[in-house]
């Protein structure tokens, strides 16, 4: 049984970072960041392959956002700087065998419980 726990959420000024974490238990998978703000879609954010050191971003947190992983601890990590009000939404984290779009979210068959960001102006 995947297990997905996100921990690290809060509420920040402009400007200001934030440090997500989520543990994963079971098999190792792609894993990624999702966000979904309310009366929005699910938005891929940053994605990693198990053993790469290649990120994936979506544009519009290219240069703030750097997503990590420790093998070791089967944990990956996001990491927000320069937080706008617009990054406000529930993150997840997410885990799946990706062949295809890796921030698609029909890609992927684990989800955590997700962790709420809000940012203030």
């Amino acid at each position: 049984q995947v297990r997905l726990v996100e921990s690290g959420g809060g509420s920040v000024q402009a400007g200001g970072s934030l440090r997500l974490s989520c543990a994963v238990s079971g098999y190792t998978y792609t894993k990624a960041w999702f966000r979904q703000a309310p009366g929005k879609q699910r938005e891929g954010v940053a994605a990693i392959r198990t053993g790469s050191d290649s990120p994936y971003y979506a544009d519009s947190v290219k240069g703030r956002f750097t997503i990590a992983q420790d093998n070791a601890k089967n944990t990956v990590y996001l990491q927000m700087n320069s937080l706008k009000p617009e990054d406000t939404a529930m993150y997840y984290c997410a885990a799946g065998g990706v062949s295809g779009g890796i921030l698609d979210d029909r890609e992927y068959n684990y989800w955590g419980q997700g962790t709420q960001v809000t940012v203030s102006s």
